[in-house]
């Protein structure tokens, strides 16, 4: 089958557009009637009027006693009224019926009982006192709630409390999943053979099953199918045979030589557009096949969840009626400075902290594949086509995606990367759960710097000062002489080679990265081990033009690692807890000071506090020690003041 080339992209806007006005959505859906104790989250399909009235008798609202109101007037401090039980007073309980022809509650509290036969009151009550009048919350026949409404769990009250025992409601939209991949393998099916030798466990259909859910609808997913043409089309005839309102296939939407839905959605169909100006999500199409609708999604986690939820979205309330529950949103300001493509709108995960009672945040790594900056991300910063990114300091409104986080419980740790600091946050979790840290690993400098502008809370520092011989505090007095911090020590860690294991190449030092045969990994630029790389390189008259490999760049010690674990590189500079991690060999050649570089004003918080007191622990500092080459014993103490 002859490659499908996308060229003509369309912006998220008109793509939406043209899913709207290519199905009557609104008519997708019948009516089903189900328990109104289980129609929760559901819409209705038709109004929905009271049976009955609620309450449907006038009811007591208070304990007391009930009383004719017009034979209580005079009573009063100075003149106190006696009545007699069971001819002028009635003992009631809250929710009670009133006694007949009476209409008023005098609450216990200003009743004083005189006998078992009559009590006394000091002030007179008024009709309707402390009384639920007979349809006081819903008059039989009232509108309840008009077609395509959104019931809640109070609603589900409502309907019982009116004499609904069933409610007629929109069917859930039915959603047929297919993922496709000759790559592809199951969770409960992958080995570590079947994962060495190229397969990759299929999940994105578990994410958007979870997504229709949430939404809801059902999904059902299909086996995967291998990339070929006529398989995928024996799935797709079985979806059209079956009773789905919407057909999603995952993977095959790009310009690969075997994705193949664009050209069967043409052949079959009517193909409405193949490519829409967003990233990630690009390669997302959408069509018709007979009467159903047909939307191809990338192959690449973040593009699938994305482009999947962002243009499947206005489709489902379409159908149900209702706008779906939206995230919240907060306004931020750019931690550092992001470039964007112009003409395409990108939408970028993001940690968020609030620093000095301003909401920050930084964005995480791109990738489309990369799911764990979703998991790891607590907003979507969403970049439109026009800009070619945000300036640093740059506010623009973000996307919620966990509201339950307490940005002024949360710290935003900015800097260079340390497995321990992973650690740290377990460790914090199981002492103080109200608390978290989120972390954007950009260097020892960039930490320095975002701690400068007030745009993070603390972060991790190893800069070596070839001229004093000093860590940290040099490049802290050159490039934050103003700023107020403490500069805390974290421990000393072991830095050198990591190599694969059993050390195939035989390198033993720096003299051997630049061997024709060997090819390196590097740390990006402003990193704490660049920094140390580059001092040694020159001290040794070494050239890093001479290194392969030398501009390839990691951002964190496992980055490194599994660069090298994976075949990528022959060997990077890095921590041996990472070698460790990966089983990998190790050759020690630095001890450097890793400390922690924290703003004044948050030293004095409870969250810092807590921290401290971890770093204090025997039992956190066993655990760092555990992974190999970190020296702990001065772990917690204060290096450094200024401010």
């Amino acid at each position: 089958m002859k490659r499908k080339i996308y060229l003509r992209k369309k912006p998220l806007a008109e793509a939406l557009e043209i899913i709207k006005s290519a199905f009557p959505w609104a008519e997708f859906l019948k009516a089903e009637k189900i328990p109104s104790r289980k129609a929760r989250g559901r819409v209705t399909a038709q109004a929905i009027y009271a049976k009955r009235s609620v309450p449907a008798y006038n009811a007591a609202a208070m304990d007391g006693i009930a009383v004719r109101a017009d034979n209580t007037f005079g009573a009063h401090e100075s003149n106190p009224l006696r009545l007699k039980v069971g001819r002028k007073a009635f003992w009631v309980n809250t929710g009670e019926p009133l006694p007949p022809e009476t209409d008023a509650v005098i609450m216990v509290e200003e009743v004083h009982q005189v006998s078992e036969d009559e009590v006394e009151i000091m002030s007179p009550a008024f009709p309707w006192q402390h009384v639920r009048k007979i349809g006081e919350d819903v008059v039989e026949g009232e509108l309840l709630f008009p077609s395509s409404h959104l019931l809640t769990y109070w609603d589900v009250g409502a309907l019982l409390a009116t004499g609904h025992l069933e409610v007629l409601v929109k069917e859930r939209p039915r959603v047929a999943i297919i993922p496709t991949g000759d790559e592809l393998i199951t969770p409960e099916k992958a080995t570590p053979q079947d994962l060495a030798r190229g397969l990759n466990v299929e999940f994105n259909s578990a994410m958007i099953a979870s997504l229709v859910e949430e939404w809801g609808g059902t999904a059902q997913v299909f086996d995967i199918v291998p990339d070929k043409p006529e398989l995928l089309k024996a799935a797709l005839k079985q979806a059209l045979s079956e009773d789905f309102h919407l057909i999603a296939i995952l993977a095959g939407s790009s310009a690969g030589a075997k994705d193949y839905t664009a050209s069967l959605i043409e052949e079959e169909g009517e193909l409405f557009f193949h490519g829409v100006t967003m990233m990630p999500g690009k390669p997302a199409l959408f069509g018709r096949l007979g009467p159903k609708p047909v939307i191809g999604v990338p192959g690449y986690p973040v593009s699938a969840i994305l482009a999947f939820e962002k243009l499947m979205k206005p489709a489902f309330e379409q159908m149900f009626g209702v706008r779906l529950p939206e995230r919240p949103k907060v306004r931020a300001k750019a931690g550092r400075k992001i470039p964007s493509r112009l003409g395409t709108r990108e939408f970028l995960r993001v940690k968020l902290g609030e620093v000095s009672q301003r909401k920050v945040f930084i964005h995480l790594k791109r990738g489309a594949g990369a799911i764990t900056t979703l998991t790891r991300a607590d907003a979507l910063c969403e970049i439109p086509e026009e800009l070619e990114g945000l300036a640093q300091g740059a506010e623009c409104e973000l996307e919620i995606l966990r509201p339950e986080k307490d940005l002024s419980k949360a710290a935003l740790v900015v800097g260079s990367h340390d497995i321990a600091l992973d650690i740290l946050t377990e460790f914090l979790k199981k002492e103080a759960p109200e608390f978290d840290l989120s972390f954007a690993h950009v260097g020892s400098l960039g930490g320095l710097l975002a701690l400068r502008d007030g745009l993070c809370h603390f972060g991790g520092t190893h800069l070596f000062d070839p001229e004093t011989g000093d860590f940290n505090v040099p490049y802290i007095k050159r490039y934050l002489p103003e700023t107020p911090l403490i500069l805390v020590h974290f421990a000393y860690r072991e830095q050198g080679l990591i190599l694969p294991r059993g050390n195939p190449k035989n390198i033993k030092g720096l003299e051997d990265l630049v061997r024709e045969d060997v090819r390196f990994i590097n740390r990006q630029k402003g990193a704490g081990t660049r920094v140390l790389l580059d001092y040694h390189l020159e001290k040794l008259g070494l050239s890093p033009q001479h290194i392969a490999g030398y501009e390839t760049e990691e951002n964190t010690h496992l980055g490194v690692a599994i660069a090298v674990a994976t075949g990528r590189a022959d060997v990077g500079l890095g921590i041996l807890a990472a070698a460790r991690l990966l089983g990998l060999d190790f050759v020690p050649l630095f001890r450097e000071r890793y400390d922690l570089c924290v703003r004044k004003d948050f030293s004095a918080s409870d969250l810092w506090q807590k921290i401290s007191a971890l770093l204090s622990s025997e039992a956190y500092r066993e655990r760092v020690a555990s992974l190999g080459g970190y020296d702990v014993s001065e772990m917690g103490k204060v290096l450094y003041e200024q401010g």
